[in-house]
């Protein structure tokens, strides 16, 4: 958290919290919410100001009760997440690599969700892959016999086919678990939508 927003809390600790004025869509994008996109349920406008991408990043984090927030100074401004607290995307050079520019560690757990979203976890982050990327993960991918996997063994395996399906990273091959969509935030403890409490 920068200092600036520190100093700002301890001056004025009792700001109101501002929720669904911010979004994070499952590109990765940070989104502004105003009252027309709250009311109509639309995701809001694309933030592309570079400097404020980077404040808002390094101002990110999560309370007790899994709601995440960006906190503007003394006022934390909560997200409407589409997927997940953070969006991982494939980078050539760097691996795996979240939404907010930093590296995604080892993998402990990765989840499949009957849409395709892949949801992975690395300690406490949990992050869905850019759709964009999933060719990317499809090739990494592989079966119980170690052999790639193709579209129609990848729904059958999601359709509840039997065998193991793999997801090969950093030379190891994790295990795949099958997770609907709904239920990722309840098996992750966060929330999509966080409100007042």
């Amino acid at each position: 958290m920068d200092e600036l927003v520190k100093q700002a809390i301890a001056k004025w600790p009792d700001v109101p919290h501002c929720y669904g004025w911010l979004g994070l869509d499952a590109r990765g994008r940070w989104r502004m919410r105003d009252e027309r996109a709250q009311a109509l349920g639309l995701p809001g406008e694309a933030i592309v100001h570079g400097a404020l991408l980077g404040f808002i990043a390094r101002n990110y984090g999560h309370d007790e009760r899994g709601c995440w927030f960006f906190q503007n100074g003394p006022q934390r401004v909560y997200l409407q997440l589409e997927a997940a607290p953070y969006i991982v995307r494939t980078d050539p050079g760097l691996g795996l690599v979240l939404h907010t520019g930093a590296p995604l560690g080892p993998l402990d757990e990765a989840l499949l969700c009957p849409g395709g979203e892949l949801v992975l976890r690395s300690g406490d982050v949990v992050a869905q892959l850019d759709d964009r990327d999933a060719a990317q993960a499809l090739a990494a991918l592989e079966l119980d016999d170690g052999g790639g996997v193709d579209d129609e063994a990848l729904m059958a395996w999601l359709d509840g086919g039997a065998g193991n399906l793999y997801l090969r990273h950093q030379g190891r091959a994790l295990a795949l678990q099958r997770l609907a969509h709904d239920a990722v935030a309840a098996r992750f403890g966060f929330e999509r939508s966080p409100s007042p409490p």
